[in-house]
């Protein structure tokens, strides 16, 4: 498979809870890098909720969801982690690991309400998260005269791109990142509107918010 242009990912980790005939669902919601990451944040989880019945699970990882694992922790097969799974790849997110934790209220629900209560817990849980567009691009260094900052300033302010960083010393530097495919067409015309008179750095490419 090809690069992907962006991914959706988990910016900031997140929860929500359901009841359901009595059951408390509470699911927590992780961005998370590597398959170790997601382990010790199950681990945290299994740990801080101790007494609950089940802390079943699912993550996705990597730029194409490469690697991926659920687990019904005790709750009949296909109930618990595969819904949670499905909830995680219809959003379309990836690097994401969600945990339902599941206090039993007495009644059972039955393997359709036991799919229904972890499918809605982890919707609840991406609701309380926040989601955002990782865009693959090309990290730039801009460095520029002061009497040139304001061209710069507004030259990006029309082209939508954010400056993540600027520092000011005997000449300003500004670190902004690029769509990988708009990478020529933005610093040729940066250059043409400095005149020449600017010094552009290339940086890491990889995914980055925007």
């Amino acid at each position: 498979m090809g690069k992907r242009e962006s991914i959706k990912v988990i910016t900031s980790d997140g929860s929500g809870e359901i009841i359901e005939k009595k059951s408390r669902f509470i699911a927590n919601v992780f961005s998370v890098g590597s398959v170790s990451d997601a382990e010790a944040r199950i681990a945290e989880i299994s740990k801080k909720y101790w007494d609950a019945r089940h802390n079943c699970y699912a993550y996705v990882i990597g730029e194409n969801g490469e690697q991926t694992k659920c687990s019904d922790n005790g709750e009949p097969s296909g109930t618990a982690g595969k819904p949670i799974l499905e909830v995680i790849n219809g959003a379309g997110i990836t690097n994401v690991l969600i945990v339902v934790t599941r206090y039993f209220g007495g009644i059972l629900l039955g393997t359709g309400g036991l799919v229904r209560a972890y499918t809605q817990a982890a919707q609840a849980g991406i609701a309380g998260s926040g989601v955002g567009e990782l865009v693959y691009s090309q990290k730039l260094t801009l460095t520029v005269d002061y009497s040139r900052v304001n061209t710069i300033q507004y030259l990006l302010g029309q082209k939508n791109i954010r400056i993540h960083d600027a520092r000011y010393a005997a000449d300003v530097e500004f670190d902004i990142c690029v769509k990988e495919s708009e990478v020529v067409q933005v610093t040729d015309e940066i250059v043409s509107r400095c005149d020449g008179q600017i010094e552009i750095i290339e940086g890491d490419t990889g995914y980055f918010l925007l």
